[in-house]
């Protein structure tokens, strides 16, 4: 009865182990992101932070956008914070484990325009936790590249509606195919996730 019953245990052992693994792959490929805010955002290397209105720059400031935008280059840098939330928290029966994220291949939209795109430059350790993750994505682009039909204070309007005194991420949308290490290899999502700002996206 004995050497029946111990190859039945150990198949179970393997079995509940597996569907743990199993699960826990499947929970870690359900990472969620979100858009979080923009931060150290400058125009033409003047910070727009904590300025909401062209009549908040000085006349310096004023001097060298429009010198900038004349010449035909109007730079902007910033930091995108996106939020990520690893479900693997530990609830439902399973372990807490954290989730490696290997690579981020992203591109940027701005006010629904198509900008650049990039990656992060090392992997980023989403502890599972529940709680979010800041990833800072560094952006560097010049708006006039994208944004010729537009005019010398539609596109300062843009910087500090992105990155002025309340400014926010809502006219920026991020795609981005993220690909996660698991225990048993690289697991990379089948499709772009769409990520915006006011909702974290679906599993």
């Amino acid at each position: 009865m004995k050497k029946i019953l111990y190859p039945f245990i150990i198949l179970l052992l393997i079995s509940n182990l597996s569907c743990s693994i199993f699960q826990t792959i499947s929970n870690i490929g359900r990472l969620k992101f979100k858009l979080g805010n923009v931060r150290d955002f400058s125009l033409s290397g003047i910070s727009v932070s904590y300025k909401s209105k062209l009549s908040d720059f000085n006349a310096l400031d004023l001097l060298k956008l429009s010198s900038s935008f004349a010449q035909g280059n109007f730079p902007v840098s910033f930091i995108l914070n996106v939020e990520a939330v690893n479900p693997n928290d530990g609830t439902g029966g399973y372990p807490s484990t954290n989730a490696t994220l290997k690579s981020f291949a992203w591109r940027l939209l701005l006010d629904n325009k198509e900008t650049i795109s990039g990656n992060i430059s090392q992997p980023v350790t989403i502890p599972g936790t529940g709680q979010a993750e800041i990833i800072p994505l560094q952006i560097n682009m010049d708006l006039l590249s994208f944004f010729r039909d537009r005019g010398y204070e539609s596109l300062i309007n843009l910087a500090l509606n992105l990155g002025g005194n309340g400014g926010s991420a809502s006219q920026i949308t991020l795609y981005a195919k993220p690909v996660i290490s698991t225990m048993l290899g690289d697991l990379a999502y089948p499709q772009e996730l769409k990520i915006v700002d006011f909702e974290f996206t679906k599993d």
